[in-house]
């Protein structure tokens, strides 16, 4: 597999599959990685190797990472039927590698042999594009292209390019009136002509590069269709039509590019939450400021109050309230503390703090969110694909009716032949499939952007797609319903002790343990105790020591029984707590039990009714823990969850998850994309729990929840099932206006201004439709 081509043949063989999520391309390293269903990998290499290549099966440890290349901006590279019309052009060269689209920054990342530069620039060129070199330091921030809108629109700026068309629509009503008063004389009409030809070329000159490059290589796009379209009006004798109906068309195509842009750049305004400089601790003891990629891994940053956290870190002095939603979602802010962690991008409400560097500025923990959105930009949805597929036959059966019409009209219906090809132009503008290819990747574009406003990192359209078809998720108990930290639930005295010193005695020997039961003693006792003497480990068991001269042990059941020192009754209250899910630790002396202490692991408030909106929307949640039975079954039924499976290594869970795929159908896991990857890689859709800051479960998830909030997963399933929605409002809004348009070019009803209104009509409206996304991440 050397090249675009071979790449392109290998996509079209596996296009046919079902089951199959994405395709990830390395042409640099000869290497495809297939993301599907575990029954769809037989059928696919079976694909590959009837398209004539040989698939061998590579160690990820052993995979080797590309990432040479050259960046070049493409300020005209609007949608993915431009991208088609790239990739088609640079297909026939020799020594290119691979090709990295990013059409949310409008850049290209051409990685090749240095003698292939020159040559794919010149195709480029010839198919109507200006490729732009990208200096990595002047145009990237945090290792991401940064896109401006303001500057992005067809090789202009926004004002720019609108005071060139609003004078070409100048020109073009200028030419209409002309048309319509001026008295029938060769003078009149040739200086009627030159207005609009003048208004053509101002408005049309990117179409018009655009369109002749495609109409040279046989490829029939939007840009060659308005090329034709425009022109024959013109050489018919229709001029002011021709040349109102190229201004209005790259006036839409112009206020179309800011919507999609708006949607496209929804994530990238993320980076702007991250300041450019961050005060940092110097060597001589002061604080300077200093530009945050410049700044080191362990440097100390300190953030007064009011401001943006510029990287991740470590907290070291201070307390604060730190706002969290640009990269959780979390509306609440969260208090901060020395050994907390903060993300660059998020605000200090309150208090001074100072913080230990972590990561750099181009791997925090917000720039990788950005990264992670922008190549979920990069992979087509299957209905984007369907769309794609069903314009590329659309567009050429379109342009052959419109020929036919020209062609046979006069004929049939006794047309003149200026008649008969003055609608067939207009069946042209009718027929470009811009409203149709925009539809999808628009509104795709705004879900997955939607989603990571809420804290919810969707890794592509596919996922964003097929969330709607869960039927169950499989949910870890750990970090995942529960908050993963042992809470003091409930302590009591035993055998009429004193409550304070039983209290002080606990604490004085929980307090010299690492056991986590130990610390949650601790803190849930919230009191101090003498020094213990005589402090020593008992593995497995729990510890003992000497407090007040007084010998203790603070151990499990199974220590006080091997003491001798459980009775009936106090049997009877420990399988109660066990009972419950609860590790219950005693204090006792040589002679008899004092207390008690019930520890556990405690559901998230949240858990509950995220339990509630997954059955509400008919997803059936089952709980899948490592933990024992008894514990599994007790959270379970706290959480409302009917079905709930204990004592579960990593290799069952995985086939806890074909089962469910079977009984079930489409399956989610839940889990800390770490312990649970085997399932998580299993199931249909990976959900990753609590992944701020945490490469391993971005990188292991199919969709990430930033902020240890359960709820969103049945968000998740919502968005998936809006934004399929939304999809085909769009699909069946362009096709329909279309249709109607058609008919009424066909009988003769519909002129090119019509058609044009219909074509920009309906991309606006699809577009405008699909924004509506981003509205829904706001409320």
């Amino acid at each position: 597999m050397d090249c675009s081509a071979e790449e392109a043949e290998i996509r079209r063989a596996l296009e046919p599959l079902e089951g199959i999520r994405s395709l990830g391309f390395q042409l640099g390293a000869r290497t495809l990685k297939i993301d599907a269903q575990e029954s769809a990998y037989p059928l696919a290499l079976e694909a590959i190797r009837k398209a004539g290549f040989d698939p061998q099966p590579v160690a990820t440890a052993s995979a080797p990472q590309i990432s040479q290349g050259k960046l070049f901006k493409i300020a005209t590279m609007d949608c993915s039927a431009e991208e088609a019309e790239i990739r088609r052009a640079l297909e026939p060269l020799e020594g290119i590698r691979s090709l990295g689209f990013q059409l949310g920054a409008r850049t290209l990342k051409i990685d090749a042999q240095e003698s292939a530069y020159p040559l794919a620039l010149e195709a480029i060129r010839k198919a109507g594009f200006d490729p732009q070199p990208v200096a990595d330091a002047g145009e990237a921030k945090g290792g991401h292209v940064v896109g401006s809108a303001e500057g992005d629109d067809h090789g202009h700026g926004f004002a720019g390019g609108i005071s060139r068309l609003v004078a070409a629509l100048v020109f073009a009503t200028g030419a209409e009136v002309l048309a319509f008063f001026a008295p029938d004389q060769m003078a009149w009409k040739v200086a009627g002509m030159a207005i609009a030809a003048l208004a053509i070329w101002l408005a049309g000159i990117d179409t018009y590069k655009k369109g002749i490059a495609a109409l040279l290589r046989g490829r029939l796009n939007i840009n060659a269709l308005m090329s034709v379209a425009v022109t024959g009006a013109f050489l018919i004798g229709q001029w002011p039509e021709a040349a109102m109906v190229m201004a209005l068309y790259a006036i839409a195509e112009l206020i179309e590019a800011k919507a999609v842009d708006r949607a496209r750049n929804a994530i990238k305004g993320l980076l702007e939450l991250a300041p450019e400089e961050a005060l940092v601790l110097g060597t001589n003891g002061a604080w300077t400021a200093t530009p945050v990629a410049s700044v080191a891994i362990g440097a100390t940053v300190r953030i007064k109050p009011g401001e943006r956290v510029p990287l991740d870190g470590m907290v070291t002095k201070g307390n604060g309230a730190i706002n969290q939603a640009p990269v959780t979602g979390e509306s609440i802010p969260v208090d901060k503390a020395p050994g907390d962690q903060v993300f660059a991008g998020t605000i200090n409400e309150t208090g001074e703090l100072e913080f230990e560097v972590t990561a750099l500025s181009s791997n925090t923990t917000l720039a990788r969110i950005i990264q992670a959105v922008e190549q979920a930009q990069g992979t087509r949805a299957p209905t984007q694909r369907f769309v794609d597929r069903f314009a590329s036959i659309y567009t050429p059966a379109v342009f052959a009716i419109a020929v036919a019409v020209a062609v046979l009209t006069p004929f049939l219906m006794g047309l003149t032949w200026l008649e008969a090809l003055y609608k067939a132009l207009v069946l042209l503008v009718i027929a470009c499939p811009c409203a149709l290819v925009i539809s999808t990747p628009v509104t795709v574009v705004s879900g997955l952007a939607a989603g990571a406003r809420r804290g919810i990192l969707i890794k592509g359209g596919t996922y964003l797609e097929d969330a709607r078809l869960l039927k169950a998720v499989a949910l870890d108990k750990t970090g995942t319903i529960t908050e993963g930290k042992p809470k003091l639930v409930k302590w009591q005295v035993w055998g009429g002790a004193d409550e304070t010193e039983v209290q002080q005695m606990a604490a004085s020997l929980a307090v010299r343990s690492d056991h986590p039961v130990s610390k949650a003693i601790v803190q849930g006792l919230e009191i101090k105790g003498p020094e213990a003497e005589n402090f020593k480990a008992l593995p497995g068991r729990g510890v003992e020591g000497m407090v007040n001269g007084v010998r203790l042990t603070l151990g499990n059941h199974r220590l006080i029984h091997e003491q001798g020192l459980c009775g009936p009754e106090l049997e009877a209250e420990l399988a109660i707590q066990e009972k419950q899910g609860r590790t219950v630790t005693l204090l006792a002396d040589e002679s008899r039990v004092l207390a008690l202490f019930a520890v556990a692991d405690t559901i998230r408030e949240t858990s509950k009714q995220a339990i509630v909106d997954l059955k509400a929307l008919g997803v059936t949640p089952v709980m899948l823990t490592g933990d024992n039975a008894a514990t599994a079954m007790a959270i379970a039924a706290q959480a409302g969850i009917d079905e709930a499976r204990g004592d579960l290594l990593p290799e069952a869970k995985l086939d806890a998850i074909k089962e469910m795929q079977k009984r079930y159908g489409a399956t989610g896991m839940t889990g800390d994309g770490i312990n649970d990857a085997p399932a998580l890689a299993q199931a249909d859709i990976g959900f990753a729990m609590g992944a701020a800051g945490t490469d391993t479960a971005m990188e292991a998830a199919d969709v990430v929840i930033m902020n240890d909030d359960l709820q969103r997963v049945a968000e998740t399933v919502r968005l998936s099932k809006h934004t399929h929605a939304v999809l085909w409002q769009n699909i069946s809004l362009a096709l329909g206006i279309k249709s109607v348009f058609l008919v009424m070019a066909v009988v003769g009803t519909a002129t090119m201004w019509m058609a044009v209104f219909a074509d920009m009509g309906a991309s606006l409206l699809v577009v405008g439709n699909g924004l509506r996304l981003l509205r829904r991440a706001r409320r």
